[in-house]
């Protein structure tokens, strides 16, 4: 699929063939970023999706995914470039014999051969078209936000020994945030923006039975309603996500459940809950009545 023939019915129907569910609140903003060309800000709470939309943009378009892991400390040498020092270092000792002067030696160290490509400069230096995932940005301090929307601007490196090196392709470009923290105005200015939420009962049945089609319609929305149930309550310190949803749907299926009863329920949901704190209170009498409350309303 070229970019330029894109349309919103292609798109819709693109991400229906690779199972995302997506409904026009996603599917609309993910659509104008494409053709305006604009990197596209996602934001929302682990696990609602925000990386596998990328994903999904890198096989509907047929580009290579270059993924940069956002973390605390990350730097522009980590993001962008380094020199193979080492590499140069046994180079040098080869050649300063060969050549009278420091010059030869410079050019043939600084060169393509000792250059150590980071993900941001590989998505520059593409020779095809590709997909740049900037992964949890809300990671990174303002000092690498500040280079990173400057980078993104113009698509084009100044490295000092080999001069600037312009974008053969400008990629498509997805940015994911946990919202940990406030990013700032002028990176929110560069790029589309997108909040995905937890889905509705609907949409996660939806989503379960796309990605694991050999479980029921029962089971499905049985697991997508007691979820969406665990969720709504104040005192779980990490609500479930929907990678969680698929792992406990998957989960049950391997024990042989059918449907979701308080035993599987009390033998499962380690693959939903991540916190101690959790699975004690989510197996009290009350909350467990609760999620089975839920579970049973689709057959009402």
């Amino acid at each position: 699929m070229e970019i330029a023939e894109l349309t919103l019915s292609k798109l819709r129907e693109g991400f229906k063939h690779q199972s995302y569910i997506a409904d026009d609140d996603i599917v609309v903003p993910v659509y104008l970023a494409l053709k305006l060309g604009k990197p596209l800000l996602v934001e929302g709470a682990p696990g609602v999706g925000k990386t596998e939309l990328a994903k999904v943009l890198s096989r509907l378009f047929g580009c290579p995914l270059i993924r940069l892991q956002c973390y605390e400390g990350l730097d522009e040498n980590k993001a962008l470039y380094e020199w193979n020092y080492q590499k140069q270092l046994i180079r040098i000792q080869i050649v300063k014999d060969r050549y009278d002067d420091t010059q030869h030696v410079e050019d043939e160290i600084f060169s393509d051969a000792f250059l150590l490509e980071r993900p941001l400069l590989r998505a520059i230096r593409s020779p095809e078209k590709s997909v740049l995932l900037i992964d949890e940005v809300d990671r990174t301090d303002e000092q690498f936000e500040a280079f990173l929307f400057e980078v993104l601007s113009d698509f084009q490196v100044s490295i000092p020994e080999m001069g600037t090196l312009v974008a053969r392709h400008i990629p498509i470009v997805v940015l994911t945030s946990n919202r940990s923290r406030e990013l700032s105005d002028a990176l929110k200015r560069r790029c589309l923006f997108l909040f995905i939420d937890y889905p509705s009962v609907e949409k996660e049945t939806r989503i379960l039975k796309a990605k694991v089609p050999e479980a029921g319609e029962k089971l499905a929305e049985q697991v997508a309603s007691a979820v969406h149930q665990m969720r709504s309550m104040d005192n779980l310190k990490k609500k479930p996500s929907i990678a969680e949803s698929l792992d406990w749907i998957r989960g049950l299926l391997a024990m042989g459940a059918s449907e979701l009863d308080a035993h599987a329920i009390r033998s499962t949901l380690n693959l939903v809950v991540k916190h101690k704190d959790d699975f004690s209170a989510l197996l009290e009498k009350g909350c467990l009545c609760a999620l089975m409350e839920a579970s049973r309303r689709i057959e009402r």
